[in-house]
C-alpha cells in the first residue's frame, strides 16, 4: 500500500511547466540564450550552472510538448505517492545526474537541452512504485504497462538523431533506483 496525499494541488508541476514554457519562448525570441544556458560538455567547468539551466530549455514544439505532457501526468501521480518535496528531489536530481552523464559521455562540443532526463527520473520511479500501472501512449490505441512505455520510449528515442540518450539514461537509472527505495520504505510503514 502507498501513501496518498489527498490535498495535492500540483503547484510544483505547474511551476516547472511554466518555467519550461517561459524559457522556450525566450529562446525563440533570443536564440543565443541556448548558448548561454545550454549544456556544452567541453565548457561545463566555465559554465557550471548549465547542468541545471539546460533542463529548462527545449529545441522544438514537439520536444517541449512531449516533456511537459509527460511531466504533468507522471509528475502528478508521483506527487500523490511521495509528496511534492520528494517529487522535486527526484525531478532535479534526475535532471542533474542526466546532465552529468551527458557531460561524461556526450560529444564535447554539442549542446544538450531538455527536461527529458528529469522526466525519465519521474517515470523510472513510477515504474518501480507502480509496476502494474497501465498508460496510454499516443498513437497506440490500447493501454500499455508503464514499464513498457517508459523503457520502450527510452529505447526508441535513443536511436533518433541528436537525442541526448546519455541524459535520458542518467535520469532513468536514478528514477529506477530511488523508486526502489521509496517502494521499500512504504512497505515497511504500511
Amino acid at each position: 500500500m502507498y501513501r496518498s496525499y489527498r490535498g495535492f494541488k500540483s503547484t510544483s508541476i505547474w511551476v516547472l511547466i511554466g518555467l519550461n514554457l517561459l524559457l522556450f519562448i525566450v529562446a525563440l525570441l533570443v536564440p543565443t540564450v541556448v548558448l548561454f544556458l545550454g549544456l556544452i560538455p567541453a565548457g561545463v567547468l566555465d559554465r557550471p550552472w548549465t547542468i541545471i539551466t539546460s533542463i529548462f530549455l527545449h529545441g522544438s514544439i514537439g520536444h517541449i510538448l512531449a516533456n511537459t505532457v509527460t511531466l504533468y501526468f507522471f509528475g502528478r501521480y508521483l506527487c500523490t505517492l511521495i509528496g511534492e518535496r520528494k517529487f522535486l528531489t527526484v525531478y532535479f536530481i534526475g535532471g542533474i545526474l542526466g546532465s552529468i552523464l551527458y557531460v561524461l559521455l556526450g560529444p564535447p562540443l554539442s549542446i544538450a537541452i531538455g527536461a527529458s532526463g528529469a522526466v525519465f527520473a519521474v517515470g523510472g520511479a513510477l515504474v518501480v512504485m507502480r509496476p502494474k500501472l497501465r498508460v496510454f501512449v499516443f498513437p497506440i490505441p490500447v493501454p500499455l504497462p508503464l514499464w513498457a512505455a517508459v523503457i520502450g520510449g527510452f529505447l526508441i528515442i535513443s536511436f533518433f538523431p541528436n537525442v541526448a540518450w546519455q541524459a535520458h539514461l542518467g535520469g532513468l537509472a536514478f528514477g529506477l533506483t530511488i523508486g526502489y527505495f521509496f517502494r521499500k520504505r512504504d512497505r515497511l510503514f504500511f
